[in-house]
């Protein structure tokens, strides 16, 4: 069997740092393009990955190379037209996380992928750790029981992206929210088994990204362009009567930065950080801990469960249907945060 033609649009630092290395790794793949607006990056990502042809244009490049599959790795607001443009073109598409600043666009994304019959996958990678397998592992075993609260955290006590567009609202679609709290809600979803959500309860604050004088570990931004909100804070409902809160920041008073779930059942609960099991049995109240978990690479596994649905036209590790319920439980706190009440997902 050939290998598997793969390209990569836009390859700033996501590009060189998890897509290209991990399509290298795998022997039935061959990454042969690479395409960017800037030239820099394109000479870049030839010269040090050893790929063989670069584009300035990936309008060009999915027209000339006859490719198998694209990643997408270009900001949030550029996620949707080359997504489009590659499934059209007849490729199998990885799309970095989240699927689109908001859910309008992602669900062209997820339509177009069913129009044209080919693979659609999103970069949330936080399913593929070591400790999210054992975890749902004992809730598809039922050890859980019916899972009705959840409490979702991706909390930074000051972690403000120094560098790209990360506080720009019109380019990222939000702050923390979107960046990182987008991980931890697909994850909870995924490990409740996701359930359909019905309303939201949500809001916003920026407290810290307009300040002087206020530490930044990841170094400094830009205050003047800083649009987005620094914590976020939402609750959703859902058809089953579940609960579950989500906690995102960039910059917050607290001890210690936190990126956990906690999930509470008829039968036990657990967390993930630390990742553990809690039941009673025979009268007696068990924490139960994994012991020898592997060190899984969680963006090289994502890239490696993809190839392998391409290949044996199986299910993508992070199919897009469920990335757009993510992003619409995402607009959705924003909606409500701006209304001052709750408001239904779309």
């Amino acid at each position: 069997m050939d290998k598997l033609r793969v390209g990569i649009i836009g390859t700033g630092g996501i590009a060189q740092s998890v897509h290209i290395p991990g399509y290298q790794k795998l022997e039935d793949v061959e990454v042969v393009a690479c395409c960017d607006i800037l030239p820099e990056r394109v000479e870049e990502g030839k010269s040090k990955f050893g790929i063989p042809t670069g584009y300035l244009d990936y309008t060009e490049m999915l027209a000339k190379e006859k490719l198998d599959i694209v990643s997408v790795c270009t900001p949030n607001y550029r996620h949707m037209a080359p997504t489009l443009a590659a499934l059209e073109a007849g490729c199998n598409v990885l799309t970095e996380k989240p699927i689109a600043v908001n859910a309008v666009e992602g669900q062209k994304m997820v339509d177009t992928a069913k129009k044209v019959g080919k693979k659609f996958c999103v970069g949330l990678n936080n399913r593929q750790t070591s400790e999210a397998q054992a975890l749902k592992r004992a809730i598809d075993a039922g050890e859980l029981g019916e899972m009705y609260f959840a409490r979702a955290q991706a909390l930074r006590r000051r972690g403000i992206p120094g560098w790209g567009v990360f506080g720009e609202k019109d380019k990222q679609g939000g702050g923390p929210l979107i960046d990182i709290g987008v991980h931890i809600l697909d994850l909870t979803l995924w490990l409740m088994g996701h359930p359909k959500p019905i309303a939201v309860s949500g809001q916003t604050y920026q407290k810290f990204g307009k300040r002087e004088g206020i530490v930044g570990l990841f170094g400094q931004w830009n205050r003047e362009t800083f649009t987005v909100e620094d914590f976020a804070v939402g609750l959703v409902r859902f058809d089953n009567g579940a609960t579950l809160v989500l906690e995102s920041s960039f910059a917050a008073n607290l001890e210690n930065d936190i990126f956990s779930t906690q999930i509470m059942g008829t039968e036990g609960g657990c967390t993930l950080a630390p990742c553990r099991i809690y039941t009673e049995r025979n009268m007696t109240l068990l924490d139960t801990s994994p012991a020898h978990l592997p060190n899984i690479g969680t963006h090289a596994e994502n890239i490696r469960k993809f190839v392998e649905a391409v290949k044996t036209d199986g299910e993508v590790p992070v199919p897009g249907e469920q990335a757009l319920m993510v992003t619409k439980i995402l607009d959705a706190i924003y909606a409500s945060a701006e209304a001052g009440k709750e408001v239904p997902v779309a």
